[in-house]
């Protein structure tokens, strides 16, 4: 058999590539263009921006006597204890899950807080994540 029979019979590499692509972002672009559910109880939500939110049971000793707000970093992810009502001004109750520096003025984690439904998002930005991924890696 000679080489050139043999290459013919190899499937090039790039094409497994693109599959391989292809196969690893379909959950992603499919789970990115999903309606948005309405918000119920144990729904993980996600901080919109840096936001400083009430505590809703405070803990003196987590926190600077007299003051019962956190700081809340962007992104921070929370679960629904309580989801909002149908009325837009209506308040949800979340759990701090992470993302915190542990001290004031920063929420402690598993610390409940108030917030308002325009205060939180359901899904992080998947496709804008990878963006910045990529182009961090190609920006060295």
């Amino acid at each position: 058999m000679s080489t050139d029979n043999h290459n013919l019979t190899e499937p090039p590499l790039w094409s497994i590539g693109i599959v391989a692509g292809l196969i690893l972002l379909t959950p992603l672009i499919l789970y990115s263009l999903a309606p948005v559910e309405p918000l119920r109880d144990g729904d993980t939500v996600f901080s919109e921006g840096e936001q400083l939110v009430r505590i809703n049971k405070p803990n003196p000793a987590a926190q600077k006597p007299g003051d019962n707000t956190c700081l809340l970093d962007p992104s921070s992810p929370l679960i629904v204890i309580h989801s909002p009502t149908t009325d837009p001004e209506s308040s949800i109750i979340a759990e701090v899950q992470g993302n915190s520096a542990g001290d004031w003025p920063f929420c402690p984690v598993h610390a409940e807080v108030n917030l308002k439904i325009h205060q939180v998002f359901q899904r992080p930005a998947v496709l804008g994540t990878v963006r910045e991924i990529l182009v961090g890696l190609f920006s060295r």
